[in-house]
């Protein structure tokens, strides 16, 4: 019932134990019981709300930053990685595969102000090689929900 749990919960972190339970065919207090459990052992971490920043008028850049860095003996990429992520401007920071190791979302008011935290703050870490900053310019989909998703009207007309 966990696993059920939790792919209800990616999808909708708002809805309500006792729409769980009849979704899962149990009872409101047996998911009020796993959701805590699940809590408690921290596979659970957190509860987000994802924000149209366009339509809420709010002016926020968001830029995926690919880092190559030079892993420390004894701790690989995590050490860079923890220094990182430390910053409030930092989103998300993820080790990858492929042609760069760290992959940073950061996020900040202007490109101007995402640039110079780069500048300033990510690239000059010790262990850090290089960055390739990109800017997000439009979001057309974000954690499976699609933006500004066009309401086909299926309605038939009626000509009298």
């Amino acid at each position: 019932m966990q696993k059920e749990i939790l792919e209800i919960l990616r999808t909708n972190s708002r809805i309500s134990d006792d729409e769980m339970a009849v979704m899962l065919g149990t009872t409101a207090e047996a998911v009020k019981s796993a959701v805590k459990e699940l809590e408690a052992k921290g596979i659970i971490m957190g509860y987000n709300t994802l924000i149209d920043w366009e339509k809420a008028e709010s002016e926020t850049v968001t830029a995926y930053i690919e880092v190559k860095v030079t892993p420390q003996r004894g701790q690989g990429f995590d050490k860079v990685a923890e220094r990182i992520y430390q910053f409030p401007q930092v989103s998300a920071c993820s080790l990858m595969s492929g042609g760069f190791d760290l992959f940073v979302v950061v996020e900040g008011k202007t490109m101007k102000e995402v640039a110079l935290f780069v500048a300033e703050k990510l690239a000059p870490i010790e262990g850090v090689l290089s960055c390739a900053t990109h800017f997000v310019l439009k979001k057309y989909k974000d954690n499976g929900i699609i933006f500004n998703r066009i309401q086909k009207d299926d309605r038939e007309a009626v000509v009298l």
